[in-house]
């Protein structure tokens, strides 16, 4: 029996919009950073994931929900 090893590629998902991995060896909290210069909001947003879909493991930042005032 012959085991196949894959490195498994990273989707990292804001607002419904798919974004590609920057750097498959930067940190999640350093992909956070680059996409936080286009998306200011996500500093602010949660990680949800990894979860495996397809031979691919997505994060997903979620929104902070709150009201102001």
């Amino acid at each position: 029996m012959a085991i196949k090893i894959e490195k498994m590629t990273r989707e990292f998902v804001f607002n419904g919009i798919k974004l590609p991995d920057p750097n498959r060896t930067a940190t999640v909290e350093q992909v956070r950073e680059v996409f936080a210069l286009t998306y200011p909001e996500i500093t602010t947003a949660a990680v949800e994931g990894p979860e495996s879909i397809g031979g691919c493991l997505r994060y997903t930042f979620q929104r902070a929900v709150g009201s102001k005032g």
